[in-house]
């Protein structure tokens, strides 16, 4: 083999090698690129994830503020339910003495006391059910303790007379109105 011969021979694998390169060099690009997607496809998914899990936790923070903020609305409810009877007795002693001329005094007293206590209550969220005889009677919004015939044509179905009154925490009944009605 000549000189020539030699260097033909080295300059072909030089040739083959180079195509070869480039081959494998694009090979390494399509599987750059596919390893590049697939990445993407991962993020993609992750950062979906993290955002419904991001979306879920937000919930969760304005569900349990809102739960927090009734529970601290009703917090009271079992000291305003027990505190109820006494302020129907306060009202029953209160039209009692107003029939009793001699206990004006007395009547004062027990006014001062009650209205004090209307008004601690009414700072800790307590309202009356504001409930009128001739008002509608509604089984949703009342409690009937009984029923009566009407004595006129118009108090039929109508409230006749209110016995105890309702109460409400916040937007909560904690005790409904006990109303007797025309029948």
């Amino acid at each position: 083999m000549s000189k020539k011969d030699k260097d033909k021979k080295v300059e072909e694998p030089q040739i083959e090698d180079t195509a070869t390169a480039t081959a494998e060099a694009e090979n390494e690009g399509q599987t750059e690129q596919s390893v590049e997607e697939k990445l993407q496809g991962e993020l993609a998914a992750e950062k979906d994830k993290f955002m419904r899990l991001f979306a879920e936790f937000e919930n969760y923070k304005k569900r349990t503020t809102k739960e927090r903020i009734d529970l601290f609305k009703t917090a009271s409810q079992d000291v305003m339910t027990a505190m109820l009877p006494i302020l129907d007795d306060f009202e029953r002693a209160l039209t009692h003495i107003e029939e009793d001329k001699e206990a004006e005094e007395l009547r004062k007293g027990v006014l001062l006391i009650y209205n004090k206590l209307v008004s601690t209550l009414q700072q800790k969220g307590l309202s009356k059910i504001e409930v009128n005889k001739g008002d509608t009677f509604n089984a949703d919004d009342h409690e009937a303790v009984t029923q009566i015939p009407a004595p006129s044509e118009d108090l039929k179905g109508k409230i006749i007379d209110v016995i105890e009154q309702g109460y409400k925490l916040g937007d909560k009944v904690i005790r409904f109105p006990k109303v007797v009605f025309g029948q």
